[in-house]
């Protein structure tokens, strides 16, 4: 058996060098030396039971896929893989390089940069886990008409602003571009005054997105504005137009581009132009932001100041966000912490916060299941002015 053995080595790699030697480069494989072109040469001294047959480069596949593993072997040897012969017994079967080109081999390490989403996005990460203020009582009722349009109710009862009642509509159409977003969709509410908001938001294209949102007061147009945005493979694009009035010659122009240096970095930028008669000036600031596995930092730095947030995910229960502030123009900077803390067994989310202020506050949410029930509790306070306040909502549906 040992003489076999040696045997049996000393011929594999007798046929191994004669394929080096004689092998020719094949196109679109590297160098000949490689890879194996044909063995046929090299087995006129040897019988065809002792030889190992390897896959030809150009119908490996097809053999791979089409011929049936053989079966084992009468004098028990090991069988070979799809397109190869038993192995003699005794003996393993010999590790062969799967052979690829270099333009496959760059094609499989190399993965498309993705889209770095829409730069007004950027910071809103961090901003999700701070609570939201809170002041007196609100009473949301929700209602489902059908799988397209929803309505809502809501009365807001306060000491600090308008206390009255809203209703809202909201509608989603048929066109589906993913499993989280169909288009058009149309956000509107009314107060008790007249007073109306509103947003369009449809998909043109399968790139281009628009939005139109208009705001009134007690019948008169305060605010409109328009937007477009263009996604493309590894950038967003997008241009919003403002209270634009040809006549008065004012308006308000801002553009943003938002681009994917690697798969953790983008880097982007925005230009702000604002007109009216007898004013104008432009603003711009530049954005960078990396996303890690568990964390995303964000630095926005302009003419107006700087604004940096980091948002960190320890566990699927807690979230950390930390945002700074930095006005040049009113010479003021705040430094705030936020953090969200959620309990999935007990239907509680909990969210609180602190700044450089000396402002800090909190909301409680509580899901009453399984009725479609939400209670909320939010309570800040402000040490340096002294100011209290506190609020309950209640939302059904």
């Amino acid at each position: 058996m040992r003489l076999r053995v040696q045997r049996f080595d000393q011929w594999f790699f007798a046929v191994i060098q004669r394929l080096r030697v004689s092998a020719n480069p094949q196109p679109g494989f590297g160098n000949g030396r490689d890879l194996p072109a044909t063995i046929t040469d090299v087995t006129s001294n040897f019988a065809v039971s002792d030889l190992i047959l390897f896959q030809s480069p150009r119908m490996g596949s097809v053999l791979a896929a089409t011929s049936p593993s053989p079966a084992p072997s009468a004098l028990g040897g090991v069988p070979a893989g799809p397109g190869l012969m038993s192995v003699p017994p005794g003996f393993a079967m010999p590790s062969v390089p799967t052979p690829s080109s270099p333009g496959q081999a760059a094609a499989e390490g190399e993965s498309p940069l993705p889209n770095p989403g829409t730069y007004e996005e950027c910071h809103r990460k961090c901003k999700e886990v701070f609570p939201l203020q809170m002041e007196g009582v609100r009473l949301v009722v929700n209602k489902g008409l059908s799988n397209h349009f929803q309505v809502s109710h809501t009365v807001t009862l306060s000491t600090v602003a308008d206390s009255g009642y809203r209703f809202g509509a909201t509608y989603v159409g048929s066109q589906q571009t993913n499993p989280m977003e169909s288009f058009p969709v149309m956000v509107g509410d009314m107060d008790n005054t007249g007073s109306l908001n509103a947003q369009v938001i449809h998909q043109l294209a399968s790139a281009v997105r628009t939005k139109i949102a208009i705001q009134t007061q007690q019948q008169k147009f305060v605010n409109w504005q328009c937007d477009m945005e263009y996604r493309g493979e590894n950038f967003t694009a997008a241009m919003t137009l403002g209270n634009p009035d040809v006549l008065a010659g004012s308006g308000i122009l801002v553009t943003h581009y938002l681009q994917s240096i690697t798969p953790s970095l983008a880097l982007g930028g925005e230009l702000v132009y604002h007109s009216r008669p007898g004013e104008e000036g432009a603003v711009t600031s530049l954005l960078g932001r990396y996303t890690g596995d568990n964390c995303v930092a964000t630095l926005t730095l302009g003419g107006a100041g700087a604004h940096a947030t980091y948002y960190h995910k320890a566990n699927d229960q807690l979230q950390v966000g930390v945002e700074f502030e930095a006005n040049t123009r009113m010479q003021e900077t705040t430094a705030s912490l936020g953090y969200q803390l959620d309990v999935p067994k007990a239907n509680l989310l909990f969210k609180g916060t602190l700044d450089s202020n000396w402002v800090v506050g909190a909301t409680l949410e509580k899901k009453l299941l399984p009725l479609p029930l939400t209670l909320a509790l939010g309570a800040f306070l402000n040490h340096r002015k002294n100011k209290f306040q506190c609020g309950f909502g209640v939302t059904i549906g």
